[in-house]
């Protein structure tokens, strides 16, 4: 028995380098930076002052008016934005989605953290206490809340899930609705991740980590610099993207435009440390072996690979080293960038963001760059081609695209172009 092949119908995001799909691409293929100063809360007494931060989002203009985003945090608002683009893009409607088999597979790390922020203000303020707490801050924080709305707007029936295997969970939800489809128990489903951590919190966690980037807070765009030898951590990102996922012939039914097809996935799990990745890659790579035999593809058959790529002087060594096992000598000759060097890190919905860069990219025959790529960092054995500052043209048939979490969790996608066989 053949098995159910799965294809991209639809994308949509909300993103620091733009708002639309077509806006992020021209901003990631020009390499342009989407991280700046702070705005979202008062960064003045904090050691990092940068962030990638979503500009000009209008929750009115998906449908919703501002009564209804008080009750949704930030990260839910994100995901309602860029899963509108993407079911409008797949020619879906909330009618159309009426009676068929579709759900939601939605990756996040953190959840509502500015509705929790701004309960635990009220809670320990000086006339504070458990009846200041907001009466919608339990249900407005919790992480399944941006997947059980997107549900609702569109009266989706199958399973709506979210995902946290913390920066993965983007990429592990492609994977969970590549799944479902195959597995006959979904036709279509709405796919992707979504995150909204910057706030004072947030930051202020992460820094107390010393994970994020400091040393830059008065030239933000350079601040995130993977594989580089100046570089001192990432930089927080904000955000959605989500792909419609669909079952092949039913899309070809229906006369869709398909934009590639999602062909392969694998997992693991480090079981190492909560917050560093095993130094040597050696389980990391399970994860895209797994994948690329998901797809049935050989290593030299990928064209393009988007790294995790954060810009810490531990995972860009690690995930170096990831890649030469998984890939061979292959690895000497494919394109590989990240694209976090513009966009910043979107924490659960990172791998979306990438999967659809990825998607872009094989559709214009495009390798996007690292920008910031000034001094590669060959010594600390960062040595392979990283498309330094400026991308480049060629053909891509084949892409695979991975994300490392805290945690040891580990999530690897391989997308094709579409081809009928």
């Amino acid at each position: 028995m053949s098995r159910r092949r799965v294809v991209v119908t639809g994308l949509g995001v909300i993103s620091p380098v733009g708002n639309t799909v077509e806006d992020a691409w021209k901003a990631i293929k020009a390499g342009k930076s989407g991280i700046g100063p702070i705005t979202l809360f008062d960064a003045s007494s904090f050691p990092v002052k940068i962030a990638a931060e979503v500009k000009d989002f209008d929750i009115t203009r998906y449908g919703l008016d501002h009564r209804a985003a008080r009750k949704m945090a930030r990260f839910t608002q994100f995901l309602i934005g860029a899963s509108t683009q993407a079911v409008h893009d797949a020619g879906y409607t909330k009618e159309t989605l009426q009676g068929e088999k579709a759900g939601i597979m939605v990756g996040n790390c953190i959840g509502g953290l500015d509705v929790m922020e701004e309960g635990f203000r009220k809670y320990f303020a000086p006339d504070g206490g458990p009846s200041r707490i907001p009466p919608l801050t339990s249900p407005l924080m919790i992480s399944n809340e941006a997947a059980a709305n997107v549900s609702m707007l569109f009266g989706l029936h199958g399973p709506a899930w979210t995902l946290n295997t913390a920066c993965a969970s983007g990429t592990d939800a492609l994977g969970a609705g590549l799944d479902m489809i195959r597995s006959g128990r979904l036709d279509i489903c709405i796919s992707g991740g979504t995150e909204a951590t910057v706030s004072g919190f947030g930051i202020g966690c992460f820094a107390a980590l010393q994970a994020l980037s400091s040393h830059y807070n008065d030239m933000p765009q350079k601040a995130s610099r993977p594989f580089d030898r100046d570089r001192d951590g990432f930089v927080l990102g904000e955000g959605s993207a989500v792909l419609i996922l669909e079952e092949l012939k039913h899309a070809e039914k229906r006369g869709a435009h398909i934009y590639a097809e999602l062909a392969g996935f694998g997992t693991s799990s480090d079981a190492y440390h909560i917050t560093a990745p095993l130094d040597d890659g050696s389980v990391a790579s399970l994860a895209v072996t797994h994948a690329l035999e998901d797809a049935e593809i050989k290593p030299e058959e990928i064209q393009y690979y988007n790294a995790h790529g954060t810009s810490t002087h531990a995972n860009d060594a690690a995930e170096t080293k990831m890649v030469k096992r998984a890939f061979g000598d292959h690895a000497f000759h494919m394109k590989i960038s990240s694209t976090k060097s513009m966009t910043g890190h979107l924490v659960g919905a990172a791998g979306a963001i990438e999967a659809m860069f990825c998607i872009k990219a094989i559709n214009d025959g495009f390798f996007p760059p690292t920008i910031n790529l000034e001094h590669q960092d060959t010594e600390g054995g960062c040595d392979l081609d990283y498309v330094p500052n400026k991308g480049v043209e060629g053909i891509i048939d084949a892409a695979a695209s991975a994300s490392l979490g805290f945690g040891g969790h580990n999530g690897c996608i391989v997308l094709k172009k579409y081809k009928i066989l």
